[in-house]
């Protein structure tokens, strides 16, 4: 896959009268095409300032940046417009403006003084609606659509820009679950199918690790560092970047849980599956740490259809997680 953008010992940051702030230096990375790449790091480390110097809308520091073999400070600025296409957090004040017409301002680089479209420029406006699945919102207005909805006009305006790169600020801060999965499924099928190159910052590390094909960790300590999700997590850097109290990293998943604090300890038997993991799961986040091998006054026996609860001089069969957590807890208290 080709290196599309390439930062040399880039430094980002912001100039003004009372001297000079340097946010991050010393960045050298590459984006490549056909590659979904996301930047993870704390808030305030840079992101935001490292997306605006990627896209020119503020200099860089020193360093360079280099997008198909150019610097990015010998493009003028129609030649930017036709390079990449960005797509920024804040929600567009657009209410009486259709699908269709915000669509197609991302032919702008292409229409002229005027800024009419041609009927060729409309067949790519429609081409892009029907990438993103939105061609039946086409003549609905902006200030009638869902957050979900909304962010895929903005993604198919970046496509109808027809660019080879694509830059994104924090594509699902606003959406629900099911919105953020199937919009970062989206600009996964768009690097793959069209050979695009995006990249984008989040804070969704979960959705990250599970769709991206290459993660930037950005932290004031290290500068970047990237890598293929996997490869990060066998090396450890995952796991030093994210890991703290209350957060552990699951090896064997690629992916961090929540770990609590526990005060008492019980035994957990019964056939390893999904009720026996949502006991387990029920019983930690109430401070009960679980084994099999647990030498303890109390025990669940999960079985396919119930939840034993068993001490030394009692026993109850539970219908529901729920109730057999309870009657753990009481059992603690009474024994």
């Amino acid at each position: 896959m080709k290196e599309t953008i390439i930062l040399d010992n880039l430094s980002i940051g912001y100039r003004s009268k009372g001297g000079t702030t340097v946010v991050a230096d010393g960045i050298t990375a590459c984006v490549r095409s056909g590659e979904l790449t996301c930047l993870l790091g704390a808030n305030g480390v840079g992101k935001s300032t490292l997306l605006r110097t990627l896209s020119a809308f503020q200099p860089k520091l020193g360093g360079s940046i280099c997008i198909n073999g150019r610097e990015i400070s010998g493009f003028t600025d129609k030649e930017m417009a036709r390079t990449v296409g960005v797509v920024l957090t804040d929600k567009p004040d657009v209410h009486n403006m259709s699908v269709k017409e915000m669509v197609s301002m991302g032919r702008s680089p292409y229409t002229g003084f005027w800024g009419r479209c041609s009927e060729k420029d409309m067949q790519v406006v429609d081409n892009a609606m029907q990438l993103t699945g939105i061609a039946t919102l086409s003549h609905r207005s902006m200030g009638t659509l869902s957050d979900g909805e909304r962010q895929k006009v903005m993604i198919a305006k970046a496509l109808a820009q027809q660019t080879p790169v694509i830059y994104l600020d924090e594509p699902t801060a606003f959406l629900d679950y099911p919105s953020k999965v199937d919009t970062m499924q989206l600009l996964h099928r768009i690097c793959r199918e069209m050979q695009k190159t995006v990249f984008l910052s989040t804070h969704d590390v979960e959705l990250a690790l599970q769709i991206a094909d290459t993660i930037w960790l950005m932290s004031r300590e290290e500068g970047i560092v990237s890598g293929t999700p996997e490869d990060l997590a066998l090396d450890g850097t995952l796991p030093a970047f994210f890991c703290r109290h209350g957060i552990d990293f699951n090896k064997e998943r690629g992916v961090f849980d929540v770990t609590y604090d526990t005060t008492r300890c019980i035994r957990l038997t019964g056939t390893d599956g999904p009720r026996k993991a949502m006991m387990k799961k029920a019983l930690l986040r109430s401070g009960t740490d679980v084994s099999e091998n647990a030498v303890a006054d109390i025990s669940i026996e999960v079985t396919p259809k119930e939840f034993i609860v068993s001490t030394p001089s009692a026993t109850k069969q539970c219908a529901t997680v729920s109730e057999a957590v309870k009657t753990t807890l009481l059992f603690h208290v009474t024994r």
